[in-house]
């Protein structure tokens, strides 16, 4: 495989372009043998000229990041792994596939930009170098994935498998340098042992240890798995599942639900919160939580953002068409909506193609967003959200541990109190004091107010008396699709007239 110390010019098991010149008077004589002196000519002046041009120009690594040019990638790693099990099989040996997956690259790349991300991929793939056997290949698949394939050997036990996953991984842990920052490293591994994998090929192989690495993936920073047979068919199925969500979101079948917030000094709507369903076509209506999981697994939770602020905004328009008076609509938005800097001016030109001003859009932020985040585009995104006239939202207030000043840093303008503070309320004097407490922050701070979960009359008196602003729950309405509010809104205005006042805030 060549010295440790070489910085990836070797291609698993192939020969590298740089040897070849090691042959060039071999091959000049043999042009001679064969042609000649007008051969010979030929050959020492133009053979150089080829062999200098191939080592320059760019090959089949072109696309790899610098500093690995010269590692293997996909098609060698499968070459590579075909000759192992090729030559195990003739000899009553085996071998093992191992792909090592970097933690959390995509959050590196945001904090600390590209040149970062590509410092710890190229240390990375030398520290994981400088761990392996003689004789064993390693490949840079792509992201921060790295596969390897280990030189057959008499015998090869999970166990074994398990400590070279875990060198692999104590390769990865001291710090990496790049810059002035000092970068920690984790990484997920999956293996396969040839005996386990599907069929006796490279690509299966390969594809095995793929599989077993997203598991590991999927159970956490820094876990192991071993392939399993059971292992494909989840992802056959989590797969099934991402090309549904995909046709649901794209034919309409996930779409919003509408669910009303009444100002509690006069019973106005306020607003709405558009909450994500899904109306299944076997299965009926969805719940978020019923889905969810499987939009995040599938990479569709920008997708889905997509289509909630578009009929958000489209709901918006016709209830002004129709002389429905609806000041805001309230649209959930996730880390990673707010961490795509181009999130501005998408919502900017969308607010423009609805004939909309800003301020009738409520940006939802859940606390935990703002307590756990220490993006500075997250920050960035919201604060230009903010001056662009949208109001901010941090939804489940007091679940999250969001501190004064994340508050503050994140320009909010209203707290959505988490329902949890609001059960009850009329009857539990700790409720009271807890919500009280939390009230009399939002005033010190100038913030409004909403409580999330108002399911009684009671709980509906009692949070107005303690001066919470707005009221939201299923004691109110639950959400409705759109054709619904038209009537409920209607309904609404008219009682209006007829409802009295319960009041302002207790003394």
């Amino acid at each position: 495989m060549g010295s440790r110390g070489e910085r990836f010019i070797w291609v698993g098991g192939q020969l590298r372009r740089q040897e070849v010149l090691v042959f060039l008077p071999a091959m000049t004589l043999l042009a001679f043998w064969a042609g000649g002196e007008r051969m010979l000519i030929l050959t020492a002046l133009g053979l150089p000229v080829v062999l200098l041009l191939a080592l320059v120009l760019p090959g089949r690594n072109a696309a790899a990041p610098e500093g690995l040019g010269g590692l293997a990638q996909r098609p060698q790693i499968i070459a590579t792994l075909d000759g192992f099990l090729g030559g195990a099989e003739s000899a009553g040996w085996t071998t093992a596939c191992i792909v090592v997956q970097i933690d959390d690259l995509c959050c590196l790349l945001e904090r600390h930009g590209r040149a970062a991300w590509t410092e710890v991929i190229a240390r990375s793939a030398e520290r994981i170098s400088a761990a392996l056997r003689q004789g064993d290949s390693l490949a840079w698949l792509s992201g921060g994935s790295f596969a390897i394939a280990l030189r057959h050997v008499r015998r090869l036990e999970v166990e074994e498998l398990m400590q070279l996953a875990v060198r692999m991984q104590a390769a990865l842990a001291p710090p990496i340098h790049a810059g002035a920052a000092r970068l920690q490293v984790t990484c997920c591994v999956g293996f396969c042992p040839a005996d386990s994998a599907p069929s006796s090929s490279g690509r299966s192989l390969l594809e095995a240890a793929q599989i077993a690495a997203e598991e590991a993936r999927r159970a956490g920073p820094g876990s192991i798995r071993s392939y399993a047979p059971e292992m494909a068919g989840l992802r056959a199925s989590r797969c099934a599942l991402a090309a549904e969500l995909q046709a649901a979101l794209e034919e309409g079948q996930i779409r919003p639900w509408f669910q009303p917030q009444i100002c509690t000094d006069t019973g106005a709507i306020s607003g709405f919160e558009a909450l994500a369903r899904w109306l299944h076509p076997r299965r009926g209506l969805l719940h978020p939580a019923d889905f969810l999981d499987g939009l995040v697994e599938a990479g569709l939770v920008e997708r889905l953002g997509e289509v909630m602020l578009q009929q958000s905004l489209r709901a918006l328009q016709d209830w002004d068409r129709a002389g429905l008076r609806v000041p805001t609509v309230g649209v959930n938005f996730s880390a990673a909506e707010l961490r795509n800097p181009r999130l501005v001016d998408r919502l900017r030109w969308e607010l423009d193609r609805f004939d909309l001003t800003p301020d009738r859009l409520s940006v939802e932020i859940l606390e935990t967003v703002v307590a756990e985040t220490d993006s500075d585009i997250v920050v960035q995104t919201v604060a230009s959200l903010a001056r662009l006239g949208c109001g901010i939202d941090l939804d489940d207030f007091g679940t999250g541990h969001a501190s004064i000043g994340n508050i503050r840093r994140f320009t909010v303008r209203r707290l959505k109190v988490d329902r949890s503070f609001i059960s009850r309320v009329d009857e539990d004097r700790d409720q009271q004091r807890m919500l009280s407490a939390i009230l009399s922050l939002a005033e010190r701070l100038g913030l409004d107010t909403l409580a999330e979960g108002v399911e009684t009359p009671g709980e509906h008196a009692m949070v107005a008396q303690l001066g919470c602003g707005h009221v939201q729950g299923f004691g109110i309405a639950r959400p409705m699709p759109f054709e619904d509010t038209l009537d409920w809104i209607a309904r609404r205005q008219a009682s209006l007239s007829s409802m009295p006042r319960i009041g302002h805030r207790a003394g």
